[in-house]
């Protein structure tokens, strides 16, 4: 892409920006649960159709507060698309930074389109809203099982923090297990020798699982919780439950240690007699970065004015962070750049997902740097609209990449 094409998105982001101000300000200040997001969804829908050359498509594929947002130039050429997260987390607002998605990603399709329209380029632009990324379920997923991407040649997506600029993001796979186990009451006094205690072959499980972690990777994490321990101390405790949430660098980790956490839940039961019932929730799969996408965005976010800190790592060097997202299923279906980007003031407060972080999703300097994301993933694309063979050389990649680890 030539200078005169960023230079182009550069000033439309700018001109864009008082317009996205207050979109961005009314998502953050009315968070929405997973799958609940009506108001940023109502709100997002009608500022797109206020944009000359969109159809939208308001409540998409069956998922209430999913949308899709569609410029296509009328000459055939690759489908790039962004995706805008919405949801924020139980009695803790947006301190994910969903808002700030959402904002990047509806100025890096306007200015896509800009583009096209401008220099009458062929291809087309899609905008997803995708709900229910926080927990399990993701928007994301579902709509990917729909067909919602079916046509859709490169997803790209950017997720704000306070620790790095990079768009070579791992994220990590995770499941959840729940283990119930079924046992028989008795009085803890009287006749203990008749129950069959169900709290003890949690425990066990539990021990278990604890121990377990001494021969598991650096990459590995392995959370549980008991959930259900009983009512009264003084019985044999017929009913005990507990879950389990395993991360790892890949899928194929994650199904490893699925077996391994089962076979210590087997364990509980074989050990006290109880009865035990395991389910197993997929979780998201770990994202893998594109890396000429990645360069893309690498040369545009550098070459912009003001870089801020931190810089991105050179050459080919992967960002690993241990949280999960549904963008990973994503890049298992198509290429993909999930963009990390510091917003202001770094690591003076605290991360994502606390209440410092909430406050900084919401300020001006947060959303500046949103915009500056919004244009890198806007070079991004138009980078594979304009540029002879880079479409090919990504999904090459992609194809290769996949192959390596399935």
């Amino acid at each position: 892409m030539s200078s005169a094409l960023l230079a182009d998105i550069d000033r439309y982001v700018e001109d864009r920006a008082e317009s996205l101000w207050p979109l961005n300000n009314f998502i953050h200040n009315n968070p929405e649960l997973a799958f609940e997001e009506h108001k940023a969804h109502d709100a997002l829908t009608r500022f797109m159709e206020a944009e000359a050359g969109w159809r939208v498509i308001k409540s998409a594929y069956g998922l209430e507060t999913a949308w899709i947002a569609v410029y296509d130039s009328g000459n055939p050429g690759p489908v790039v698309s962004f995706n805008a997260e919405m949801d924020a987390l139980p009695s803790m607002g947006h301190a994910c930074g969903h808002n700030l998605i959402a904002t990047a990603s509806v100025c890096a399709g306007l200015a896509t389109a800009h583009v096209l329209r401008t220099h009458s380029l062929p291809g087309k632009v899609k905008i997803f809203g995708t709900p229910g990324e926080e927990g399990i379920g993701g928007g994301k997923i579902q709509l990917l099982k729909a067909g919602a991407y079916k046509d859709v040649d490169i997803s790209l997506i950017s997720h704000p923090g306070i620790y790095n600029n990079s768009p070579r993001v791992r994220t990590t796979a995770f499941a959840r297990l729940d283990v119930e186990y079924f046992g028989r009451a008795a009085h803890a006094a009287n006749s203990p020798w008749l129950g069959i205690n169900a709290l003890d072959a949690l425990v066990i499980a539990y021990n278990a699982v604890s121990v377990l972690r001494q021969q598991t990777m650096p990459t590995d994490v392995i959370g549980m919780n008991i959930t259900n321990g009983g009512s009264r101390p003084n019985t044999i405790h017929a009913y005990a439950a507990g879950s389990c949430v395993i991360r790892a660098a890949t899928s194929a980790r994650v199904g490893e240690l699925q077996e391994k956490v089962s076979a210590c839940f087997r364990a509980g039961a074989e050990a006290t007699g109880a009865r035990v019932e395991i389910k197993i929730t997929p979780g998201y799969a770990d994202h893998v970065p594109n890396l000429h996408l990645a360069a893309s965005y690498t040369k545009y976010w550098n070459a912009l004015p003001d870089v801020p800190d931190p810089p991105i790592p050179d050459g080919e060097t992967y960002t690993f962070v241990k949280a999960s997202t549904d963008q990973g299923d994503i890049s298992y279906a198509m290429p993909s750049v999930n963009a990390s980007f510091a917003i202001p003031p770094g690591l003076k407060k605290g991360p994502p997902h606390t209440p410092d972080f909430e406050i900084a999703s919401g300020t001006r300097e947060a959303f500046e740097r949103a915009l500056r994301v919004g244009k890198a993933l806007a070079g991004t694309a138009v980078d594979v609209l304009v540029t002879p063979g880079l479409l090919e050389k990504v999904k090459k990649e992609w194809g290769e990449v996949l192959r390596e680890r399935t």
